[in-house]
């Protein structure tokens, strides 16, 4: 093993035990640093909710830590603090996620708390509905934020209302007014368990030691009445180009939201797809779409396009903000990009820039126990391999021109595109009401 792949996660470093209860947990020593950093997630999330209770998966996730059958909000955080720990839940589409940070030698409370607040809620009234009243407020304001209702309308278009990415992870303002106390306890009892959950613990702990604590704290949880596992398919794509017009009153600004159904981050071309996405929008100044839209032709606010890549089908996203005069020449301009990757390969030049580029930035994002647990954490939840890290170098510079421009023909189409656009109207065009 060279001193490259020695010097970061692998299958030689990361210990790594299932439980009989389904936990899997991930070990990392880091003896650089005094702290401990904790990554973890649960089937648990948007997609085990139904359209009518859309959000029920973040608000659950986000009162779990407001009080429990053994001690009260203010006892929970009290404790955190007296130790300088933190700890933090987040509804996702497809998992509960848990983070959770301390110093080395509070890593047992820092499980202790966790253990409690994900097994034993009690979701009081108060504090559920002062977490309600937060997302509403957050709701109604995203309503005026014309990048939210471009990115919202895009995404309802892209995806069929049976499908789940159809709707947010944080539901509408008639959804969440809707759930009560008694839905997250029911959401609680059927999707939080321990089965499939995945923990993993990165910093100055001894392996053994740090097994021996989950053992003692999560080791024992069992719960019969936990769901399976819900995946999502890929829905039919776009044929023709599809636009969405909302009006938003008041605003002197128009966002644009373009969209096609991406792959998933297990898919066999997901490197060379974003890599074709950074030369698309990403490298240097927001790629050839930055270059473009933004600095050559002073079109957009901003300009730049975002690959997903998680558990289903998310969708490849081109964004920008710009002027309503300019809303069909960035459109047309963008589209003129999107042309131009799937039908000629990158410039060597392009390719090699792009390469160095990803290659580099690995080594940045494992500087912090944070992002080693968060890559570690990867590896595991999308089967990529305890060895991925490792080897990452490598598949990126075996990536060919070939390979790229085949990435971007499977799922980029200038002609079958959700394109949304929200702000004032823009060249005159009809528009939804806010």
């Amino acid at each position: 093993m060279t001193s490259y792949t020695a010097s970061i996660p692998n299958e030689g470093n990361i210990n790594r035990v299932e439980f009989d209860n389904g936990i899997v947990l991930l070990i990392y020593e880091n003896r650089a640093v005094q702290s401990v950093n904790i990554t973890a997630s649960l089937h648990a999330g948007s997609i085990y909710e139904r359209p009518e209770r859309s959000g029920l998966a973040s608000l659950a996730a986000s009162a779990l830590l407001t009080g429990t059958q053994q001690r009260s909000f203010d006892e929970i955080h009290a404790s955190l603090e007296n130790i300088g720990a933190e700890l933090s839940m987040r509804g996702h589409i497809h998992k509960l996620g848990l983070f959770g940070k301390a110093l080395a030698e509070d890593l047992r409370p820092l499980l202790e708390t966790a253990n409690e607040t994900l097994r034993y809620p009690t979701f009081p009234a108060e504090h559920f509905e002062r977490l309600r009243g937060e997302r509403l407020t957050w709701l109604q304001y995203s309503s005026f934020d014309t990048r939210y209702r471009a990115g919202k309308a895009m995404r309802q278009a892209l995806y069929p209302a049976s499908h789940p990415y159809h709707y947010g992870t944080y539901g509408d303002e008639q959804t969440i007014a809707s759930i009560n106390e008694a839905d997250l306890s029911l959401f609680h009892a059927g999707h939080m368990g321990p089965d499939g959950m995945i923990l993993v613990i990165v910093g100055d702990v001894d392996s053994e030691d740090a097994m021996q604590m989950v053992r003692e704290t999560l080791g024992d949880w069992r719960n019969p009445e936990q769901s399976g596992v819900t995946r999502a398919d890929f829905p039919e794509a776009p044929s023709g180009t599809e636009r969405q017009t909302v009006l938003v009153p008041g605003k002197t600004q128009c966002d644009i939201s373009m969209g096609a159904l991406g792959p998933a981050r297990g898919a066999r071309d997901y490197l060379a797809a974003q890599i074709a996405n950074s030369v698309l929008g990403e490298f240097g100044m927001m790629g050839r779409i930055g270059k473009s839209v933004r600095e050559e032709q002073g079109l957009a606010y901003y300009a730049y396009s975002h690959l997903g890549g998680g558990h289903g089908p998310d969708p490849w996203i081109v964004s920008a903000g710009v002027n309503p005069d300019n809303v069909g020449k960035a459109i047309d301009s963008i589209l003129a990009e999107i042309e131009r990757l799937v039908s000629e390969a990158v410039s060597d030049e392009d390719l090699a820039d792009n390469q160095s580029y990803f290659t580099g930035r690995l080594p940045l994002r494992l500087e912090s126990n944070e992002g080693i647990a968060s890559h570690i954490h990867a590896m595991e939840s999308y089967n990529l391999g305890l060895n991925y890290l490792s080897e990452y170098r490598d598949m990126i510079y075996q990536i060919t021109q070939d390979d790229v421009l085949g990435a971007a023909q499977h799922y980029l189409d200038p002609t079958n595109m959700v394109i949304a656009v929200a702000g004032p109207e823009p060249d005159g065009s009809a528009a939804e009401s806010a």
